[in-house]
């Protein structure tokens, strides 16, 4: 007998996995990076990539009802590619470049607090201050931006060090180039957190996820394309062949564009978009642990202590969204009860249930006597 999963359980199991793929995605970029690959290149090639892989699905998902593209959602879907394959990708590569992909992931960690953040001030997240499950996702963000800087700050004692080549170690950088990474990550998570709750307010104007996927890694495209043009001249640093720049290419549009993009819209229509950000922090918690396993990179208490504070926050928010859910459907039900209510009033009269003429002659049959406060029945 296989093993099945429960319904609730499989949007945490979607988005442990696409963490995974954004693992997959920091160390392979670092590589190619660190070898001279632009930045600016990799996201205009990645982009491509994403919108390759995913418009035949497009296509063929939505070929019967693909809602209308208005000018408004057109320029939400312009604004879209712009937060996101623009200057998110952008500024993640050129940190991630400075540093290491474990630094990258722990800036790149307060996500989910810049997300509630803004979803409280668009007023897209309800500010319920007395309720205890509020409280909760309050204190989690908090634990999680502290879990980010201890992560990023606290560098000692240093607990163990194996050599590796692959990637560099970010503890040799200069000061300078930690001061510039972090303000391009701190950059980049402000945007990607924008990015989420303009996603989330454009699929209830757009409901077709797959399609809004598509045209945003396209635009992308063409954004970057542009820019890339401008920031690199040499037509030389196009150059690719079957080789790591192609793979990293490749891999981060199929996997952390166009499939993150699919999945991650799918749980913001089926959950909220806090909910997908809360998953963040754990890309910097796998990435540490796969860096030491197998990168041999060097582990800190910061790190761990960081990675424990981390885990923390992210079960407190999570927590907290799944109550506001519970909370949500109850009064979905309670409307739509009050809505079939209120049809029945328009109508003069609710349904009754009908009596049969041979029940009635049954009824007739009965004689009820009051007898000292008491009912006797008698045929």
């Amino acid at each position: 007998m296989g093993l099945k999963m429960s319904e609730p359980a499989k949007p945490y199991f979607a988005m442990v996995c696409l963490q995974f793929g954004y693992v997959g995605m920091s160390l392979v970029t670092k590589v190619v990076l660190d070898r001279g690959m632009s930045h600016f290149v990799l996201v205009a090639y990645r982009n491509a990539f994403a919108t390759v892989s995913l418009a035949p699905f497009a296509l063929l998902s939505d070929r019967k009802a693909r809602p209308k593209i208005t000018f408004p959602i057109f320029m939400q879907m312009f604004v879209l590619a712009l937060l996101g394959p623009v200057i998110d990708q952008n500024l993640y590569y050129a940190g991630l470049k400075l540093t290491s992909p474990t630094f990258a992931g722990a800036v790149t960690s307060i996500v989910p607090a810049l997300t509630f953040i803004i979803s409280i001030i668009f007023r897209m997240e309800k500010v319920e201050a007395r309720k205890v499950r509020f409280q909760v996702k309050v204190v989690g963000t908090l634990v999680i931006v502290v879990g980010a800087i201890l992560m990023i700050l606290f560098k000692s004692p240093l607990i163990i060090f194996l050599r590796s080549h692959l990637i560099h170690d970010a503890s040799s950088l200069a000061a300078e180039d930690y001061l510039k990474a972090t303000v391009f990550l701190l950059i980049a998570s402000l945007s990607w957190a924008s990015f989420f709750v303009l996603q989330a307010a454009t699929l209830k104007r757009y409901s077709s996820h797959l399609s809004l996927s598509t045209m945003v890694c396209f635009t992308g495209t063409l954004q970057s394309t542009a820019l890339s043009f401008v920031m690199e001249p040499n037509l030389s640093a196009w150059n690719i062949g079957f080789d790591m720049n192609l793979l990293a290419s490749a891999y981060a549009g199929i996997m952390s564009s166009s499939i993150a993009y699919y999945v991650q819209g799918m749980m913001t229509k089926q959950k909220s978009h806090v909910f997908v950000t809360a998953f963040n922090p754990l890309i910097v918690i796998i990435g540490s642990i796969i860096g030491f396993l197998i990168l041999g990179q060097r582990l800190y208490l910061g790190g761990v202590l960081g990675t424990v504070i981390l885990m923390l926050g992210v079960c407190a928010v999570l927590w907290g969204k799944e109550g506001d859910e519970e909370e949500n459907s109850d009064e979905e039900v309670f409307v739509e009860v009050v809505k079939y209510c209120c049809k029945g009033c328009g109508n003069n009269s609710l349904p009754m249930p009908r009596i049969d003429e041979e029940v009635d002659v049954e009824m007739q049959s009965t004689v009820k006597a009051k007898d000292g406060g008491g009912f006797v029945v008698v045929s």
